[in-house]
């Protein structure tokens, strides 16, 4: 019988150096601990979404495994001109004989932000299938019971023109602003919190643009083209519109976000939606278009709106950047403000064109100007002038 040669194959060493070698308290702890939770028991929130985007500033000592053809890492903090605890400081240098070196510490800063609402990609799936399902139901059932027939004549146009011509703001800002400042924003915390208020944008269009489009088809002479002409020639939109393109030409993602959801939508989205449009509507025969318009009240007023404030309350309260960073909110809103103040105003003449009229146009606009006074109050910054007008 032939002995088989043994083979020289070299042996595995095991030196309990391998991943998963080590035993420890949490070895066989199902949850991730590697951040602080916000309350006592970290959320599926907080598992899912925490650190899931790392920051060299933070963990990486390697520093960022992508980056752009310029040599700049993955989300440079430059991106916007407010600054957060232990996140203003350079990229730790990469040399030979560095050896990868990072920070002693972990850089906080923009990491200890939280979504108030606690928005996923699940969560998102479900809430915006919840609105789609309950505003399709509500015109469905408007349209088999004849309830389009009982609109008076010049709320047919007025819904045609007006109403429709607000799909392209929130298009617009949803889209060019939103997805925008997602992209840029530094942590997966924010990324999350703005890709939702993006898609509740684009939603809301999408809303109005469907809704358009069955209106076309349940009244007659219903002129589903009208809101293309309205956007762009007519005077009273023109303000709306000029506000609206400026502020998806903003190239810091955190002036984007203040612009839009602390100064644009309550000076001038609520205003439209909540101060004409669903004042106006039951006067005039309407119960549906304010069911509508008012899914993406809520989106902003209770949702979009919750996440800036607890952003923007961290970086006024910074504990080392708070000066800083207010006094750029406020050059911000002084910037801002009057821009919306002049073109809600633009806008008063829509207020007359209903058969059955809204309040009127100065109360409207003295309520917004009171929330949005609040907004600013609960930033610790001071009252523009312009808002006296």
């Amino acid at each position: 019988m032939t002995a088989t040669q043994e083979r020289s194959v070299p042996k595995p060493v095991f030196t309990d150096a391998e991943a998963g070698a080590k035993v420890f308290p949490d070895s066989l702890a199902r949850q991730y601990n590697y951040f602080t939770p916000q309350k006592r028991k970290q959320t599926h929130y907080e598992d899912v979404t925490v650190e899931v985007q790392p920051d060299p500033r933070h963990y990486l000592a390697q520093g960022w495994l992508y980056g752009f053809s310029d040599g700049r890492g993955g989300y440079p903090l430059e991106w916007t001109a407010l600054k957060a605890w232990g996140s203003d400081r350079p990229e730790p240098e990469r040399f030979p004989g560095s050896g990868g070196k990072g920070y002693e510490w972990p850089a906080h800063g923009w990491h200890e932000f939280r979504d108030p609402n606690e928005e996923w990609e699940l969560s998102l799936y479900r809430y915006n299938s919840n609105v789609v399902r309950q505003l399709n139901q509500n015109i469905e059932a408007a349209r088999r019971s004849g309830a389009f027939a009982q609109w008076n004549r010049n709320w047919v146009a007025f819904v045609a023109q007006h109403v429709g011509a607000w799909m392209h703001v929130d298009h617009g800002l949803g889209l060019y602003l939103f997805a925008n400042a997602n992209r840029r924003a530094p942590t997966n915390m924010h990324n999350n919190a703005i890709s939702v208020n993006s898609m509740h944008r684009i939603r809301a269009a999408q809303d109005l643009a469907l809704y358009n489009l069955t209106l076309s088809e349940e009244i007659e002479d219903f002129d589903g083209s009208a809101h293309l002409s309205t956007w762009n020639d007519d005077p009273a939109w023109q303000g709306v519109r000029t506000v609206a393109e400026q502020l998806t030409g903003i190239d810091d993602w955190c002036e984007a976000v203040f612009a839009a959801n602390v100064i644009f939508e309550p000076l001038v989205g609520e205003l439209f939606r909540s101060g004409l449009v669903q004042q106006a509507a039951p006067g005039n025969g309407d119960f549906v278009t304010p069911t509508v318009v008012g899914a993406e009240e809520y989106d902003f007023a209770e949702r979009d709106l919750r996440y800036t404030k607890a952003m923007f309350d961290l970086l006024v309260t910074d504990k080392e950047f708070a000066r800083h960073n207010k006094d750029l909110l406020q050059d911000w809103a002084q910037a801002w403000v009057p821009r919306c103040i002049e073109a809600a105003r633009t806008l008063q003449p829509l207020w007359s064109q209903p058969d059955t009229r809204p309040p009127r146009f100065e109360d409207g606009l003295d309520r917004v100007k009171n929330r949005f006074s609040a907004l600013l109050a609960g930033f610790d910054l001071d009252i523009p002038k312009e808002l006296e007008q």
